[in-house]
């Protein structure tokens, strides 16, 4: 059997600190998406968008930090999270790209993907609400994730693919989880409706809220197949990215947390989770995040 990481998208942010971490980390081959640049014109100010640019945007840091890092371990995949037949096409190319490197008695799956993509409109008023930011929200916020799941989940292993070593893996109480594949979405805390003390922020609560749904019920669908995986939400605290510029004024002192230490505590916390804790969310501590 040959186990893969996949993180999509994987040029930015978090998504680009988890890729470096596992590259950095592991021994494991490293899939990552890359939005495709428009037909139209494209800003310079955002990621490279070729798959040999995208490849040096991942790996010159760690090149330039003396990270023994094999490069022919990166292969990377355009994907529009914005449309089904990109999604299609990824995971398309993906499966090719593995019966090339394997060929097709190798088995191999995914052993962690991690699932990143997500928009906000912080309206605070019921006023502020636009219906094409609406629908855009719950289109990469929640759908993109239905649509992922339903065209790369194929890469999951199944039931009567466990090795030996996995089994082994499962006894030992130091890796309890070890042998269960992780099919995990980046989830946040907002989408909780027990936590919801505050307000605003409509369409980002109410889509994560519906992305913590779609957690639960895919790793219902995962126990129901009885495959080796769990599926999991995971919230890593407001990390210091483009995504959340904005608001970092009002964070409090040492919550705003580098990409790479977020990045590095979403591993961790991942690497833990066993059958006991699928189907929910937890935050960068390893803490449950209340429906």
């Amino acid at each position: 059997m040959s186990p893969f990481i996949l993180v999509s998208p994987a040029t930015r942010g978090l998504s680009l600190a988890l890729v470096r971490h596992y590259l950095r980390t592991t021994s494991l081959p490293v899939f990552g998406t890359y939005r495709p640049t428009p037909t139209s014109s494209s800003s310079s100010s955002e990621p490279p968008r070729t798959p040999d640019s995208v490849r040096e945007h991942i790996l010159r840091p760690l090149q330039a930090a003396g990270h023994d890092v094999d490069p022919a371990r990166l292969r990377v995949l355009p994907l529009d999270l914005m449309s089904e037949d990109s999604i299609a096409a990824a995971a398309d190319e993906l499966a090719r790209t593995l019966l090339e490197l394997y060929g097709s008695d190798a088995q191999p799956y995914v052993r962690i993907a991690f699932f990143l993509g997500g928009m906000l409109y912080p309206e605070r008023q019921p006023g502020e609400l636009v219906l094409e930011q609406l629908l855009d929200t719950f289109r990469l916020n929640t759908v993109s994730h239905l649509l992922l799941i339903k065209h790369f989940s194929r890469f999951l292993p199944h039931n009567a693919s466990r090795s030996q070593e996995q089994e082994q893996e499962s006894k030992d109480a130091n890796t309890a989880g070890a042998s269960l594949a992780k099919w995990v979405h980046l989830s946040a805390r907002v989408g909780s409706v027990s936590d919801n003390q505050l307000g605003g922020w409509y369409s980002y609560r109410a889509s994560k809220a519906a992305l913590n749904q779609i957690i639960r019920t895919f790793d219902l669908h995962l126990q129901a197949k009885k495959l080796p995986a769990i599926c999991v939400g995971v919230h890593p605290g407001t990390v210091k990215t483009n995504f959340s510029k904005a608001f970092w004024k009002g964070v409090p002192a040492g919550k705003l947390f580098e990409p790479e230490f977020a990045a590095a505590k979403l591993a961790e916390v991942v690497q833990r989770l066993g059958a006991a804790q699928r189907g929910r969310v937890w935050d960068w501590k390893g803490e449950e995040v209340k429906p």
